[in-house]
């Protein structure tokens, strides 16, 4: 017959061992079955750093892609410019207080021609109207007097009371005329 020979590798051994430890850690646990989410693949905390050797930059990882060379950046990087941001920010609140400024002058403006407008309304609507002098004024106060003077014989006020009625007969007259 033929002769075979097998050999076994001591990873053969070690996984084999590593199996029956597995199998008896389940045995022993007793916890009941609780459905679990599938796991992510995790990312490796403790990787292991490319080294700078040229040789191993133009190896190629096992997808056939180029191991690119480690970037660098400057550990002291020049200060941002806040100035010209700073400036900007500076002149747009320029414009702001030159605009508030101009609506303040232009708000006193209107407030000072509003109460000059009210004063002047006020003043029409609330003025008494100027009071005209009353025609036969004297000629009626004279025809009062005479009739409070005698008041048991009044006919003593006739020439008054005529010279009182023909007063108010001009008047009316001149009225007329004038409205014509």
């Amino acid at each position: 017959m033929h002769d075979f020979s097998i050999q076994i590798s001591s990873n053969l051994i070690n996984r084999l061992t590593e199996d029956d430890e597995k199998l008896k850690k389940r045995t022993n646990k007793t916890k009941p079955r609780v459905p679990r989410e599938p796991r992510q693949p995790q990312t490796k905390v403790d990787q292991k750093q490319i080294p700078d050797d040229s040789e191993k930059q133009n190896k190629t990882t096992g997808s056939g892609w180029p191991v690119p060379p480690p970037m660098f950046l400057p550990l002291n990087q020049p200060p941002y410019s806040a100035t010209a941001e700073l400036e900007a920010i500076q002149s747009v609140v320029k414009e702001s207080e030159n605009v508030v400024e101009k609506l303040r002058k232009q708000e006193d403006n209107m407030v000072q021609e509003v109460t000059q407008r009210a004063k002047d309304l006020h003043e029409k609507e609330f003025k008494i109207p100027e009071q005209k002098p009353m025609p036969c004024l004297v000629e009626n106060n004279a025809c009062m007097e005479c009739y409070k003077e005698n008041v048991k014989d009044v006919t003593k006020c006739a020439p008054l009371a005529q010279k009182y009625a023909d007063c108010a007969r001009r008047v009316r007259q001149l009225v007329k005329s004038s409205g014509k």
